[in-house]
């Protein structure tokens, strides 16, 4: 499902863990995706900003996987929704 999600709101991802952050930190995200097979250094960062600001969050199994959901060629370890 989550990747289903990514794809049909794809004009609304963010793509990246620090762009993730940032738009986290401005209040821009409703939801964040995060892949199991990344950086566990990179994106323990961005579990802990979504608890503290309470958005939701969940993982998905490839980095590979939610990039390609994206529309992109390389792996994405974290996508974020911005407000629709």
């Amino acid at each position: 499902m989550s990747y289903e999600k990514v794809i049909h709101v794809k004009s609304r991802v963010v793509i990246g863990t620090k762009q993730t952050l940032k738009a986290m930190h401005n209040g821009e995200i409703s939801e964040v995706f995060i892949a199991e097979d990344a950086d566990k250094h990179m994106t323990q960062k961005v579990v802990r900003l979504a608890q503290e600001l309470n958005i939701p969050y969940q993982y998905v199994d490839s980095k590979k996987k939610l990039g390609a959901a994206c529309g992109i060629e390389v792996g994405a370890a974290a996508v974020a929704i911005e407000h629709g």
